[in-house]
């Protein structure tokens, strides 16, 4: 039986890992790596539960239920899940790697408890709503970027504005901040944009790289 429960192990850490291996090439905040320990371990606490106490339950008469250690690994998910969610100014990231933490966590609780072809056929479909929901809504949601950066020119914070406004993308926040350094005034903007072509958002970086006396401090 020991070999049996290896193999469920192994199964939902190879499982995780494919699924962090998504999150992985994209950057996000949970890897491969925290995707495998999510689904190693909630597969190690479904084993536990199941198996764990089988013997107190024969000597002690005592009946027992497996499901509630499960729940609670799925309760307990949402933490890690909140971590990797930032909230910055009406900008959110990490909604969908959170989703993923979950839909692995579950994925490891069904290899744990056996179901092997389950759990497969649940990874497949994460993957898939991972990646192939993103290639087909591409081009029907909004994205968000958020743009901070610094300029000494005030000129520079209403070109920029006028040309996000000509390229019909929607300003969610801006903030400018005013800071004296060397007898003259620096800004300080963040501003957060949405529009429907992923790709367009290059045009305005390369728009605001090429004026003068401004330097980006951070691109999300």
């Amino acid at each position: 039986m020991t070999g049996e429960f290896i193999l469920r192990l192994f199964t939902a850490g190879i499982l995780g890992a494919i699924i962090g291996l998504d999150r992985e090439y994209r950057a996000k905040e949970a890897g491969f790596r925290t995707h495998f320990l999510v689904s190693l371990g909630s597969a190690l606490i479904m084993i536990v539960s199941q198996y764990g106490f089988m013997q107190i339950a024969k000597e002690h008469h005592i009946d027992f239920d497996p499901s509630r250690v499960a729940a609670q690994v799925v309760s307990g998910i949402g933490f890690i899940g909140a971590g990797t969610i930032i909230i910055q100014k009406q900008f959110v990231r990490g909604l969908t790697t959170a989703a993923g933490l979950w839909a692995t966590s579950g994925i490891g609780l069904a290899i744990g408890s056996g179901m092997y072809w389950l759990g497969i056929s649940a990874t497949i479909f994460t993957l898939l709503g991972l990646e192939l929901l993103t290639i087909i809504f591409k081009k029907v949601g909004f994205h968000s970027a958020m743009i901070q950066f610094s300029t000494g020119n005030p000129d520079n914070l209403s070109k920029i504005t006028d040309m996000v406004l000509q390229k019909n993308y929607r300003i969610i926040s801006y903030e400018a901040k005013q800071e004296w350094r060397e007898n003259h005034v620096v800004y300080h903007v963040t501003i957060v944009i949405k529009n429907r072509n992923h790709s367009e958002e290059g045009n305005v970086f390369k728009y605001i790289q090429q004026l003068p006396d401004l330097m980006i401090e951070k691109i999300e």
